[in-house]
This record gives structure tokens, C-alpha cells and sequence, in this order.
């Protein structure tokens, strides 16, 4: 599965992305914003995540740039399940942080998150990161209030986060360039 957006292209990983994936995750930085992802990230965790097998509606993507040297990584944006849950979550390397593409791949997975079929989707991040509280916003996702522990892999504690929500079958605002389409 490929996601077009304006300005980047949403691929699956294939094996040979590991160092590119290494070099653009492996920062303390990004790592302690996101649930599962170790602390240090390691040659054989790039491996692992680049030929981790898709879920057809649980579809994971590697965000890429195009350009005149070709696609480069700047992130990965998908959908998981936690718990009874799906969930949207992205990352974007820190030399990116700052130019919407969180925003824009996130937006991108929602629209292909409506086309799979997905009614509700939730989101969380940790609440010394509000900059991804910001994409969520952006993209339609409301706070619900609550506050939960999650367990952090890469800090190995619990750290509070905020919980948001995204209803799916609500009508459209007209942002999403997929249901444009379909009308």
C-alpha cells in the first residue's frame, strides 16, 4: 500500500531502509515521545521494524520526501491496535521537526484509516510533548479529558499522556482529499 500527499510519498519498509530508518530514529529525542520503541535503538531494532510484515488494515508507512536524489525518510506514520483500540501514531526525525509533515503524513493515514473501513480512531502523547498534542488538533482529533499512565519502552516507566479521539463516520469538513474524491 502507497499514500500520495502533497509533499510526501507513504511506503511500506523494505529491508534495505534499516540504516536510513536507524539514522533518522536513533535520537533520544524522538524515541522518549513514542510508546514502544526502545532506548538505544539499535542496528537489529532497524532491521526488525524494516521488514516487519503490514497488516492490510493496520498498515504502518515509512514517510519519504521525493526529491531530485531520490525519496529520503523523513519519518513513519500508521495505524496500530492497543488494547481494544486503533490507534494513529507518527514520528519525524528531528532535522524535519518543524515543517508539517507530521501533520500532513498523519492526515494522509486518516484518510486511508476512513477508506479501510475504521470508525473511531484514538491517539495519545506523552504530556512533555505537546508538539504532537498540536498535529493531533490539526488533523480533527479531539481531547477527551482523560489522562493515562503508558508504559514508555524507551524511558521504562509509566509516563502520563493525553488521550484523544477521532469519530470517522462524522461528516467530513472537506480536508480529506479521499472523500472529496469519493463524492
Amino acid at each position: 500500500m502507497f499514500i500520495r500527499s502533497e509533499r510526501l510519498f507513504l511506503r511500506p519498509g523494505w529491508p534495505e531502509d534499516w540504516r536510513e530508518i536507524l539514522a533518522r530514529i536513533g535520537d533520544e529525542r524522538i524515541v522518549r515521545n513514542l510508546a514502544q520503541v526502545p532506548w538505544p535503538y539499535t542496528e537489529d531494532d532497524a532491521r526488525s521494524f524494516a521488514t516487519a510484515p503490514q497488516d492490510w488494515a493496520l498498515p504502518h508507512f515509512l514517510v519519504t520526501l521525493p526529491g531530485a536524489d531520490g525519496a529520503r525518510i523523513v519519518g513513519c506514520a500508521g495505524l496500530s491496535r492497543n488494547d481494544d483500540e486503533i490507534e494513529l501514531g507518527y514520528w519525524i526525525g528531528r532535522e524535519h521537526w518543524g515543517q508539517g509533515y507530521a501533520t500532513e503524513a498523519a492526515r494522509a493515514v486518516l484518510g486511508l484509516a476512513r477508506a479501510l473501513g475504521h470508525r473511531r480512531l484514538a491517539a495519545h502523547h506523552f504530556i512533555d510533548n505537546p508538539a504532537s498534542g498540536r498535529v493531533l488538533a490539526k488533523i480533527g482529533f479531539r481531547p477527551t479529558g482523560q489522562t493515562r499512565e503508558r508504559f514508555c519502552r524507551a524511558r521504562g516507566e509509566l509516563v502520563p499522556a493525553f488521550c484523544y479521539e477521532l469519530d470517522l463516520v462524522a461528516p467530513d469538513n472537506g480536508s480529506d482529499p479521499l472523500m472529496r474524491l469519493a463524492a
